[in-house]
């Protein structure tokens, strides 16, 4: 039982052992705060519309039911995901920031992050007054003052940086990233209720649709594997220096690129961009102005489209793979580090042949990662756009099997290193 051991291992090392305690702490205080409500709603009414909603019910399964509750973190961390995306865009607009980002160290990051930080407040409070104005036009909260309004606005968006923050700790004192560890507590906190309702409302005439789901979702996990765990090495020699009497270097390793670099990184991100019109269309579509209110409800459609909606998903996941790898990846950064180290590729020039030929390897491995990765995201959809079946939470659950496992895979990996890093230690 070699994972048996591993576990074991782990628990054995008091470091990582107050790593992953401190993780599991933080998700039980995110999942009580989960259960939090904001005070004056219909409890039916709210039900009701998370159910027959897809938008909607797609968001509440992201923040974990917390959305269904009315909690105080229902915008989940969706606020800070729009942040972090506007300002990765903002770098390739303003050189400032871009240099802030690259080049000035971690002091650059700090400050950059901080304006992330800023960013996500008034994020947060508008997509809490749009939310809270969307629910009460549906008669799901009672009439509301205007104390009560602007208390509830303040409880949520402090409530979703409270969410930041718990993310932000996960990231700086355990393990892994927190913003994919809190959005994989919130989907699979709903696997027992999902489950419960799935055996109470079994109906054997619907076994194609739960078959076509179950092979869905291991083609997902298979391909996830795969992609994540693909790698395309380059060889890399170091030429032999001579220091006095000791001769250092003359070895010969290799450059691990990813095929998908970017992790799930990508999912996340178009699924906030997706789920931005839905959401604003469902905001205007009561509107008094005519035009608006149509233009809105049309909008509405479009996305509800299943087909519409997987080709839109796919080019996003495929973009924000491209973009995200080129913000956290620099080969010009990797070529001048291994002319320092005196390291060269076989056959290729130090300096800017080496990255060029970073580029051109790097771009390569990723149209076929970022292409397989938009594949698995849509795949759902697509097979319940050509086969008219509607298994439950089908289009859903193939975007949460894929931020689950690819959640887990790096984790794992991260344990992994811990646990190899420690190893060196003792030897």
């Amino acid at each position: 039982m070699k994972w048996l051991n591993k576990v074991i291992q782990v628990f054995k090392i008091k470091d990582l052992r107050k790593k992953i305690l401190f993780v599991f702490m933080i998700l039980v205080i995110f999942r009580l705060a989960a259960n939090i409500p904001v005070p004056g709603i219909n409890i039916d009414r709210l039900r009701d519309f998370f159910a027959n909603n897809q938008l909607f019910g797609l968001l509440n399964i992201f923040t974990g039911g917390a959305m269904s509750n009315l909690s105080i973190i229902m915008l989940g961390l969706g606020p800070f995901i729009t942040a972090t995306i506007i300002m990765q865009l903002l770098t390739m607009i303003f050189p400032q920031l871009e240099a802030l980002h690259k080049e000035e160290g971690e002091q650059g990051r700090q400050k950059f992050n901080q304006y992330g930080r800023m960013l996500a407040v008034p994020l947060a409070s508008l997509q809490s007054y749009a939310m809270l104005t969307i629910l009460s036009r549906q008669g799901i909260i009672d009439s509301f003052s205007t104390i009560q309004w602007i208390t509830s606005i303040i409880v949520i968006t402090a409530g979703a940086l409270f969410l930041m923050w718990l993310g932000e700790l996960i990231s700086e004192k355990g393990i892994g990233n927190g913003v994919s560890l809190l959005i994989f507590a919130g989907i699979v906190s709903r696997v027992p209720l999902s489950i419960k309702e799935l055996a109470v409302g079994y109906d054997p005439s619907k076994i194609p649709s739960y078959l076509a789901f179950l092979a869905v979702a291991l083609i997902i996990i298979t391909g996830v594997v795969v992609i994540t765990e693909g790698r395309r090495n380059i060889p890399v020699s170091y030429a032999k220096r001579v220091r006095g009497n000791r001769v250092y270097g003359g070895v010969s390793t290799y450059l691990p690129l990813n095929v998908n670099p970017a992790g799930v990184i990508p999912i996340i991100f178009a699924l906030s961009i997706m789920l931005f019109p839905g959401m604003v269309a469902s905001f205007l579509g009561t509107s008094s102005i005519g035009w608006l209110a149509s233009f809105a409800q049309m909008v509405g459609r479009l996305f509800e489209n299943a087909w519409f909606y997987g080709l839109a998903y796919f080019m996003l996941v495929v973009l924000f793979t491209y973009f995200y790898t080129a913000v956290t990846f620099d080969p010009k950064n990797v070529a001048n580090n291994l002319q320092k180290m005196g390291g060269f590729i076989p056959g290729i020039r130090p300096g800017k042949p080496t990255s060029d030929f970073l580029y051109f390897i790097l771009n390569r491995v990723l149209l076929f990662g970022a292409i397989f990765l938009g594949t698995i995201a849509v795949l759902p959809s697509i097979v319940q756009g050509a086969t008219g079946i509607t298994a439950f939470g089908f289009a859903i659950g193939g975007t949460a099997l894929l931020i689950v496992v690819s959640v887990v895979l790096e984790t794992v990996r991260q344990i992994n290193s811990q646990l190899t890093m420690r190893d060196y230690e003792g030897f």
